[in-house]
């Protein structure tokens, strides 16, 4: 396919994925009451992991892109997209990028929060591999995969405990049949 084939899809999907984070992004969000900075480790992990898919040569970006890996690429953006916009638009008022909880915190369940706890993390999961068939070269995109999951997996931890404290019971039950951020995986 063309050369300029790569960077289109690449910058289009993201463009589309980001867009609700700011569309959506509350306006007159109360101030968390219960923080955790230790989120951020994840943050940080995940930033890492997505720079070593996306760190290549420039003329990475010249060369043509295969057909299969222009498909792969989108069998995986389409869902990361999706997410990304049901995700937020389920949230509302509660969505933050530091693990917090707000005053009236509420436990969304519904939406794409009824399939899995964290859509946004598998929303991410879903664009960095479409990051990885469009642009991803070796050695870097092997090595980005487990510091991603390690980035992901505190985040969870750091959030999932927010929750339960919160929560309680209903928390637990809510975790124990339902899936953190890969289907069918508990």
């Amino acid at each position: 396919m063309d050369p300029i084939v790569r960077p289109v899809l690449f910058f289009v999907a993201w463009a589309v994925w980001v867009m609700p984070f700011f569309l959506f992004r509350p306006r007159n969000r109360p101030k968390a009451v219960q923080t955790r900075p230790a989120a951020r480790v994840g943050i940080v992990l995940q930033v890492i992991a997505f720079t070593m898919v996306f760190t290549h040569r420039p003329a990475s970006w010249n060369e043509p892109l295969n057909p299969w890996r222009a498909l792969l690429g989108l069998v995986f953006a389409a869902p990361g997209i999706l997410l990304s916009w049901r995700s937020i638009r389920f949230l509302g008022r509660q969505w933050r990028v530091d693990a917090g909880l707000n005053a009236d915190h509420q436990l969304i369940r519904t939406g794409p929060y009824a399939l899995i706890r964290h859509p946004i993390y598998a929303s991410m999961l879903c664009m960095l591999l479409a990051g990885i068939a469009w642009c991803g070269t070796l050695p870097l995109w092997p090595l980005s995969l487990p510091l991603f999951f390690a980035g992901i997996e505190i985040r969870i931890r750091v959030e999932d405990s927010l929750l339960r404290e919160r929560f309680g019971a209903e928390f637990t039950r809510w975790a124990e049949s339902t899936p953190a951020y890969l289907p069918f995986v508990r």
